[in-house]
């Protein structure tokens, strides 16, 4: 605590800086906060609007204000100082300083407001809308986050502090201009385990398994309903709007009544929202009537507009429908927007129906398509070189590899038996020694000489299972630990940086030389397995390619006509995200009627 005093006469002393630019780690918070007291000058102000307690190692009390963003604020950097230097007040114990903070709360802290996108069906653009308004509202001068009360995704990824959320509400966040997405905005995420059971994570820690009876007849009604509510509330008291994403439909009449990710979660919020629907399908006029008709009169009010999406050809060709569309159900059609050719990660494996590869570059990279893929994201950044990333099932269809990756998946043996029963394991073993073969997550847990799970997967009996044999490795389940973490450090052959994250039971003894170093805290670990001879590589670490360090020492591995492919210099892939952030939020604005949106957005429609 005396150190955070020090801290704060410090800034004191310097007087008032804005946004500090020559930070190395500027923004920490969002993009155009105020640096000025990177230690809040009021600590701790112990105001349960912006904190609470939470017991410390040592069993004390310690208030812990993580993600209080109002001292951040541009306003409120500026105005705090001025009055310290008006009161002539250079010390933070000065009791003056408690009159400040109820003045700045008052004037400054608000409850945000809540804005819901819901689709008329699945896959009709609820995700690029959230982001694309993020941006909006983010470029007006909001603080906004994202917020998504139920996903059912196997693409997720890890926060700051070590929770689980979805992959698409972090892509939110970053278009909303937050630095550190948090589980408050994807507070219930599902993890399909089979068919029909799924690992349930609520705040971004597992929480149990559920079959759909179990989850909609036991986990709704209680703590569901209680998660969405706690984190509704937290996130609107700490920023300006919170817009909020709905999934699947919002008329599910068989389960309306439980439904907890669309109107259900509108109504906790007091949001009102808009209904996306996705004209490339054909019928959309059909999906929106259909929608709102279908839904009860008392939410239907809550719809305040209605967002042609994803329009191939000239948008102005759908206004005579859409205007005869807003007299059909008498609510406003308040944006018609153009196909945008952007670069996204896919929220979940409905990505891959129907498609066989993507891209057309001279270098062929077979994943295996595995039942049960998870963070198949993880190879977005290779469309950025001169790849095309073939999706394999069956032995044949690995003739012509230039490099293999076995990916990430939910049920590591489950999955395995699967590649073993085609004929898979031994058509990827054959190519070891001749082109690259990569294991990511899962994948690198197949890799290995042995998988066992004494406690059975799926209700089966405990199971020990021989591995592709292309590491010395083996690998143990314990269904109790769980390893969700961010990691960065090096590669080992280069000592260029690399960073990604770890989500994955299991642990694993391995006899081999180390692919990376992975840094934490003052403390160093090796991580992964490589055999250059061999060309094999293996990882636990997920975004594994986001830089370009590991990229391009991957794909250096390949040889077209005896010779080491040839590399085009290629960036960040974070780097990639932006800018089609940029480029969606601008097709967006141009589509739309920005004042109508504002007006459902401070709740003047």
């Amino acid at each position: 605590m005396e150190n955070i005093t020090k801290k704060v006469r410090e800034e004191i002393g310097r007087g008032w800086i804005g946004p500090d630019l020559g930070c190395p780690y500027h923004p920490c918070h969002f993009i155009g906060q105020d640096c000025t007291f990177c230690f809040c000058p009021f600590y701790p102000c112990n105001d349960a609007d912006l904190g609470d307690n939470i017991t410390g190692r040592g069993g004390n009390k310690i208030w812990q204000c993580t993600y209080c963003l109002l001292i951040h604020r541009p306003e409120v950097g500026k105005y705090v100082m001025s009055e310290i230097e008006r009161l002539g007040i250079q010390d933070p114990k000065d009791p003056r300083m408690r009159c400040i903070f109820d003045d700045v709360k008052e004037r400054f802290h608000r409850n945000g407001r809540a804005l819901m996108v819901l689709g008329a069906t699945s896959d009709a653009g609820k995700s690029v809308t959230v982001a694309a308004i993020c941006r909006i509202l983010h470029n007006k001068g909001y603080l906004v986050a994202p917020f998504k009360s139920q996903n059912m995704s196997l693409n997720s990824k890890v926060t700051p502090i070590g929770s689980e959320i979805a992959m698409i509400q972090t892509i939110q966040a970053s278009a909303a201009g937050l630095k550190n997405p948090d589980h408050h905005m994807n507070p219930i995420l599902l993890k399909p385990k089979g068919d029909t059971r799924s690992q349930v994570m609520v705040e971004g820690e597992p929480f149990g398994d559920y079959d759909v009876s179990e989850y909609y007849d036991e986990f709704v009604p209680g703590p569901g309903t209680e998660a969405v509510k706690r984190n509704i509330e937290f996130l609107k008291q700490r920023y300006d709007f919170v817009v909020m994403e709905g999934a699947g439909s919002p008329a599910e009449i068989n389960i309306y009544d439980r439904d907890i990710a669309n109107m259900g979660a509108a109504v906790i919020a007091d949001a009102d929202c808009i209904l996306v629907v996705n004209v490339k399908w054909g019928g959309s006029f059909a999906y929106a009537v259909g929608t709102v008709k279908l839904i009860p009169e008392k939410d239907r009010e809550r719809i305040k507009g209605i967002v042609l999406n994803n329009v191939l050809g000239n948008p102005s060709n759908l206004k005579p429908g859409a205007e005869e569309l807003e007299k059909i159900l008498g609510i406003p059609v308040i944006g018609i927007i153009p196909h945008a050719d952007v670069v996204l990660p896919s929220e979940d494996s409905e990505a891959f129906r129907g498609i066989s590869s993507r891209g057309n570059g001279g270098v062929r990279i077979s994943v295996i398509k595995i039942p049960r893929i998870a963070n198949f994201t993880d190879l977005d950044p290779l469309y950025m070189e001169d790849t095309t990333v073939k999706f394999v099932t069956r032995p044949e269809e690995l003739e012509g590899s230039d490099a293999i990756i076995i990916p990430g998946t939910k049920n590591t043996i489950d999955d395995l038996l699967w590649m073993r029963g085609n004929g898979l394991d031994k058509a990827i073993c054959s190519f070891r020694g001749t082109i690259p073969i990569l294991g990511i997550c899962g994948g690198y847990q197949m890799m290995g000489r042995s998988l066992k799970d004494p406690h059975g997967i799926e209700g089966k009996i405990p199971q020990t299972v021989e591995g592709l044999g292309l590491f010395d490795m083996s690998t143990e389940w314990d269904e109790y630990r769980k390893k969700v973490i961010r990691d960065q450090g090096i590669l080992l052959e280069t000592g260029e940086p690399v960073t990604g994250y770890e989500i994955h039971m299991g642990l694993s003894e391995v006899n081999e030389a180390p692919l990376f170093r992975i840094d934490r805290f003052r403390e160093s670990e090796n991580e992964g397995a490589f055999r250059k001879d061999d060309m094999l590589f293996g990882t636990y670490l997920h975004g594994v390619f986001d830089k370009p360090a590991f990229r391009r020492f991957f794909l250096s591995f390949v040889k077209k006509g005896g010779e080491p492919l040839k590399m085009a210099e290629s960036g960040d892939y974070d780097d990639l995200i932006e800018e089609n952030i940029k480029k969606l939020a601008a097709v967006f604005e141009e589509g739309l009627d920005i004042d109508m949106l504002m007006s459902i957005a401070e709740g003047r429609s």
